[in-house]
């Protein structure tokens, strides 16, 4: 089966932002991608709402037919209410640092263990799958099944910076996380810096990979081959059979 391509649409609200007003429109942008063939719709909302805000979380609630994901910090109280209320498909948990650029790091799942095991708890009792980042170490790996989530999401930073120099040597332990995540029956996604460069290579190395999240390299290349075409483009690049 083929992994899911979910967008994240954070790149359009910081450009709409830039301008202030509603152009481009994010609403349209999302249900466009979905039009075009997206599985799913990303958002990434910061306590300065910088790019997504959280009056678009509510309003893209109602609208959009496919998964929605919903990334952020849960030690934000803010954040935490805003997933509870909105109840989105999948919450993603990132250990973001106030001001943070872009997420960098995944959690350390032994340290953070009982923090995890209590706010996804939260999560899923009102029905939302919980996925953590992770970086593709093992022992996360392993820790990450102490906390209960339904899935992981692999930061894939290092794969992305080490491919062209060693492709094979970047996935090794993408690899070998995906196979104790198998194992231990957690779900895999994957997310940071895939490309159209990038992408076919790792989800056919991935075992039963479920999901990407992309969104700075895709709203780049629809900036020269269009969104419709960007789209279809990554779906291309997932396919496995």
């Amino acid at each position: 089966m083929n992994a899911k391509l979910s967008v994240n649409i954070n790149k359009i609200a910081t450009l709409r932002n830039s301008r202030g007003g509603n152009n481009p429109n994010l609403l349209k942008v999302a249900l466009d991608c979905e039009q075009f063939g997206a599985q799913g719709i990303t958002v990434h909302p910061r306590p300065d709402e910088r790019h997504i805000t959280y009056k678009d979380v509510y309003e893209l609630k109602p609208l959009l037919q496919t998964e929605f994901n919903i990334e952020g910090n849960s030690k934000e109280k803010k954040f935490v209410d805003l997933v509870l209320d909105v109840k989105p498909a999948q919450v993603t948990l990132v250990p973001d640092t106030q001001g943070q650029l872009t997420s960098d790091h995944g959690w350390d799942t032994i340290k953070n263990k009982d923090y995890l095991k209590d706010i996804i708890a939260q999560f899923q009792s009102a029905g939302i799958r919980t996925s953590i980042f992770v970086d593709a170490d093992i022992k996360m790996i392993e820790g990450a099944k102490e906390t209960g989530t339904d899935r992981i999401e692999l930061y894939t930073e290092s794969y992305a910076k080490h491919y062209l120099k060693n492709k094979e040597q970047a996935i090794e332990s993408f690899i070998i996380a995906a196979k104790k995540a198998n194992e231990l029956n957690i779900g895999i996604n994957a997310g940071h810096d895939l490309s159209l460069e990038n992408l076919n290579y790792f989800a056919t190395k991935i075992p039963n990979l479920l999901e990407v999240s992309i969104g700075h390299a895709l709203i780049s290349d629809a900036l020269y081959f269009g969104l419709e075409n960007t789209i279809q483009l990554y779906l291309r690049q997932l396919k496995i059979s």
